[in-house]
């Protein structure tokens, strides 16, 4: 039980790798993304309950999230090419990541990803998103999305700026 939160943390990489592999939007697609989606919600939790919190732990959920969102990505991407305005969203979302990732490791000497309510919610929205695409026009429900992310990756700058959220 002490090692059954990081066994999830790990098995969502090895579900986004296998993500990779699939057609986007088939449903294998779907139960894979799905399964690392709440897979994501659950590690954390786990943890808790069980009493096997640990540095290592936090470090493999980031890993997790950013190999879930990597694969996730490549899978998503050639359906929103098109969309202009939703790509320099993102491109500028992703920057700013960047940006707010390199300076905590200049600054702090180590990797700092602030889990904050609101990289967890847009988290959550960018998760639920992709399942909106057969119901709803893409910009429809994508650029809010993109805004909410926007704010949520200027928060975490400002947290990592600030040092709030990164111990």
């Amino acid at each position: 039980m002490k090692h059954l939160a990081n066994i999830i943390t790990t098995s969502r990489i090895a579900a986004s790798a296998f993500l990779l592999f699939t057609k986007a939007f088939s449903p294998w697609f779907y139960v894979l993304y799905i399964y690392c989606g709440a897979s994501d919600m659950i590690d954390g939790t786990v943890a808790r309950r069980t009493n096997s919190q640990s540095a290592f732990g936090e470090k493999l959920d980031s890993i997790s999230d950013v190999c879930f969102f990597a694969a996730s990505a490549v899978k998503i991407f050639p359906f929103i090419i098109g969309e202009r305005l939703i790509l320099i969203f993102a491109c500028a979302i992703l920057a700013l990541k960047m940006i707010s990732i390199t300076c905590g490791a200049v600054k702090f000497k180590k990797l700092v990803m602030p889990h904050t309510v609101m990289n967890k919610v847009t988290g959550f929205l960018l998760f639920v998103l992709p399942l909106t695409f057969r119901f709803a026009d893409i910009k429809l429900v994508a650029v809010p999305v993109c805004v909410f992310a926007a704010v949520s990756a200027a928060h975490e700058f400002y947290c990592v700026f600030t040092g709030r959220g990164t111990d």
